[in-house]
């Protein structure tokens, strides 16, 4: 994987092949921060990056002036590599090692952009737990958004508080926002 644009662009990241993730492509990835880009200003927003895997999408906040970006995976070598090339490149990024469900229950953050990518078998029912705990425990902030990666063949259309997807290959990412934006 690399870095598309910012302080760090180009840098390719290679994570250790045993972590079990599927960092989202150079290509989906480019193209969710063109949308973005349009929206906020990097260095004025504070990020939750859930199912953090490699810290892929951070790392790419963090190139563009993000200076409040949290990752939380419940896997310990993900947590590990992400807290190392934070360190390496000197990145604002923190870390928490938990389940994702039991962390949106119970923190304290509020947020402007969370992004979640969790497994692509996940069913429909545990991908609408993320927006209704989101939404529910008021974690992203008013002008926020919640942006949701998965597999074309999930449709999230159906799932409270959905505004919009976006395909780009077999990657989908679905918005959803706070009612009356």
């Amino acid at each position: 994987m690399r870095i598309i644009s910012g302080l760090y662009k180009s840098r390719k990241i290679i994570a250790p092949k045993k972590l079990p993730v599927r960092p989202t492509t150079d290509m989906a990835k480019e193209s969710l921060f063109n949308i973005l880009n349009n929206t906020y200003y990097f260095d004025d927003i504070s990020v939750l990056d859930l199912f953090a895997g490699t810290g892929n999408i951070s790392y790419e906040f963090a190139s563009r002036g993000s200076t409040q970006i949290t990752c939380v995976d419940e896997n310990f070598g993900c947590i590990k590599f992400i807290e190392e090339t934070a360190s390496k490149f000197d990145m604002p990024i923190d870390t928490i090692k938990s389940d994702v469900y039991k962390f949106l229950e119970q923190t304290g953050l509020k947020v402007n952009i969370i992004f979640a990518d969790p497994p692509y078998d996940f069913t429909v029912e545990q991908f609408s737990k993320i927006p209704e705990l989101v939404f529910k425990n008021d974690i992203v902030l008013e002008d926020g958004i919640l942006i949701v990666e998965h597999s074309k063949h999930t449709d999230l259309s159906e799932c409270p508080h959905f505004s919009y997807s976006k395909s780009y290959g077999g990657n989908t990412f679905s918005f959803f926002e706070k009612e009356n934006q």
